[in-house]
């Protein structure tokens, strides 16, 4: 967790006994949730109404029980210690699809069936069975849909970021940010060469990758993240560790990268200089690194700032948008973020919300700092993107002292 007791104290201990109430909760999500993906969907679609023939309950209420046994287990031996790539496909993709169908059949079981009795259609039976035929439409469309978004090549999002103590020397740099490639069972490596190939089209002076390169050891998934080794740009390349390079060996992904040119800002800054003026570019690990008992791998802001001019403007790349308030407190000009996948498949925003402070785009923390969440540029888990799409992103930076023409 993100120490935030200097910036917000009073809050944080009012916040205690909730997040202590909430973590104790969450314990039991992995048994829970499971039963819920799969069994309200078939109680709304088979059992509620519709007076399907004998055959077609108990073949659609197998199907539903093999998926809430299946889906586990899948997943167990795909992410496990058996780390079994095929599994790991099988389990991601029932969990995709159980989330879509799961809150689809939620709101037009409810919404659905009041706007046709309000609409005046007869018979409960017809009713139920249209909301059925509803259900599973919107369903296959949106995961055919979120499917091609997720496996695509992501679009490139634009936009300026001007910061105050930019010196006009420095108007313009242009910086591209990756982060949450997640290569892993679904062999992506064609995809990392197409993304490589849009950033190499985008003339940048800096571009940044904050984390989750991947899911499985570097060794593993060298194939996928060796396109990273062609990416351009006039400045520098530099990465910053993911919570998940922490459950795959992170210290042969910082090695990796180091072997394919990128710099691992561990703690650490490196300056990049233009017309005269300075910006000071810094990385942490990721939050979770101390739990993880690798020597040395920690979030120190203090140490990524050592020895830095505290009137130089700072970029400072972290893996989770909750580390603002730490970047906040020590006056950080931007902070750049992935993670949170923008929810990855809506609705799950809500829940992402809950552990972090912004979910995708710039926002503003205390008196000078300003975050920008990337979306991500792959996806986590299921291969699927429902309404929120990936993102390769360049952000120009912009001085607001630029000299005046005569």
């Amino acid at each position: 967790m993100t120490d935030t007791s200097n910036t917000r104290p009073v809050d944080s201990e009012a916040q205690a006994p909730r997040q202590s109430r909430l973590h104790r909760l969450m314990r039991y999500i992995p048994l829970i949730a499971p039963v819920l993906l799969w069994a309200v969907p078939c109680w709304v679609l088979l059992h509620s109404g519709q007076h399907w023939s004998t055959p077609v309950t108990l073949v659609g209420t197998a199907l539903f029980a093999l998926g809430l046994i299946g889906m586990p287990l899948a997943m167990v031996r795909g992410h496990g210690r058996r780390q079994q790539d095929r599994a790991a496909i099988v389990g991601d993709t029932l969990l995709g699809t159980s989330w879509v169908l799961f809150t689809w059949s939620v709101l037009l079981g409810v919404l659905l069936r009041l706007a046709l009795a309000v609409a005046g259609v007869e018979g409960s039976q017809d009713r139920a069975r249209i909301v059925t035929w509803a259900v599973l439409g919107v369903t296959a469309v949106l995961l055919a849909w979120g499917y091609a978004e997720a496996r695509r090549v992501p679009r490139v999002r634009r936009l300026d970021v001007q910061l105050p103590r930019l010196g006009a020397g420095l108007d313009g740099i242009r910086v591209v940010l990756i982060t949450d490639t997640h290569y892993g069972p679904l062999d992506r490596a064609r995809w990392s060469t197409r993304v490589c190939a849009t950033v190499n089209t985008l003339e940048a002076d800096l571009v940044c990758h904050t984390g989750d390169i991947a899911d499985g050891t570097a060794e593993r998934r060298r194939a996928q993240a060796a396109p990273l080794g062609t990416v351009q740009a006039t400045r520098a390349r530099v990465y910053v560790t993911g919570n998940h390079e922490y459950y795959s060996e992170a210290q042969g992904w910082v090695d990796l990268m180091d072997e394919l040119g990128w710099e691992p800002l561990r703690n650490r800054h490196l300056l990049l200089e233009r017309g005269g003026d300075t910006l000071v570019v810094a990385g942490v690990d990721d939050v979770t690194a101390e739990s993880s008992g690798l020597a040395g791998h920690r979030a120190h802001l203090a140490g990524a700032l050592d020895g830095a001019n505290p009137d130089h403007p700072v970029l400072l790349l972290a893996h989770q948008p909750k580390f603002v308030d730490r970047a906040a407190a020590d006056g950080i000009d931007l902070q750049l973020s992935g993670h949170t996948h923008g929810g990855q498949i809506w609705p799950f925003h809500h829940l992402v919300r809950i552990d972090q402070p912004a979910l995708a785009g710039l926002s503003h923390h205390g008196t000078r700092t300003l975050l920008y969440t990337s979306r991500g540029t792959g996806f986590w888990g299921p291969p699927f993107r429902v309404f929120a799409p990936s993102e390769i992103t360049l952000l120009v930076l912009r001085s607001p002292r630029l000299p005046t023409s005569p």
